[in-house]
């Protein structure tokens, strides 16, 4: 995932499996998918929402990548009825380089980030807005990434379509990024529109667009994608799931794909 974005990124298509069953909302968690709910965890709860494996190619200039993170979580803690605390890390990273001369790898831990997330509306309201600011800190090495504080501002949004069983989700984001050369800051904008629908009480499934437009001095990078996920709701407080991305340009990875799972404690 981009740094914006931090691993874990987001599941759109959660909130219309929230008739599931059961007195308490099933969970709702930013993944899969590059989309983020505008939901929250209930006051005093704690939610782990893990990337068990995520394997990103990329074939670019004669030169091959491979990058897999292992373990990568957001844990959230709910603050109140509305706001959550969230600590983003990855415990296990690795990255591989080869051809036109090129052969390198590198392993580590990976960077880490501090998020707050806000709903601004009700859950049960017609179109949902929540507020979602992040700090990126600098803990991988200098192989996996940039040595850089970096952070940004998330708006997630959404709206279900009727009765259709379809959630739009739209996720704006202005994030302050390093420099390429690493002597100043810049600033860059990532959007996400993601289609989410409900297959039955447990399965759901969603298709997004992605893109990012990312203006160092260096060169305005310009990525975009073309994404599908599925989550099972197995029970209450545990869902599972899958994903693909896959490039639509040659400045963006070829492809990634990934499994998670989310529990609510």
């Amino acid at each position: 995932m981009k740094a914006g974005t931090i691993l874990i990124a987001a599941a759109a298509l959660l909130p219309v499996a929230a008739h599931a069953g059961g007195d308490e909302q099933p969970i709702c968690a930013d993944r899969p998918s590059k989309s983020t709910g505008e939901c929250t965890v209930p006051a005093g709860r704690v939610q782990v929402e893990t990337g068990l494996v995520d394997w990103t190619h990329d074939h670019l200039n004669g030169v091959t990548s491979d990058v897999a993170m292992l373990g990568s979580s957001l844990i959230k803690y709910g603050i109140g009825d509305r706001a959550d605390l969230e600590l983003g890390l990855t415990p296990i990273e690795f990255a591989h380089w080869s051809g036109a001369g090129v052969h390198e790898h590198a392993a580590g831990f990976g960077d880490m980030a501090v998020r707050v997330k806000y709903a601004l509306t009700p859950d049960d309201a017609p179109f949902l807005v929540g507020l979602d600011p992040f700090v990126k800190l600098p803990t991988a090495n200098h192989h996996l990434g940039n040595g850089k504080v970096e952070g940004g501002l998330l708006v997630p949004m959404s709206a279900q379509l009727g009765k259709s069983g379809l959630t739009l989700s739209i996720d704006p984001e202005l994030d302050w990024l390093s420099d390429e050369d690493g002597h100043g800051h810049h600033a860059s904008m990532i959007q996400v529109i993601n289609l989410g629908a409900t297959v039955t009480k447990q399965l759901s499934v969603s298709a997004e667009l992605w893109g990012q437009w990312n203006w160092d001095p260096q060169g305005t990078g310009k990525q975009r994608s073309i994404d599908g996920s599925v989550a099972y709701l197995v029970k209450n407080d545990l869902q599972l799931d899958a994903g693909a991305n896959f490039g639509l340009n040659r400045d963006t990875p070829d492809s990634e794909f990934y499994l998670g799972i989310s529990k609510r404690f």
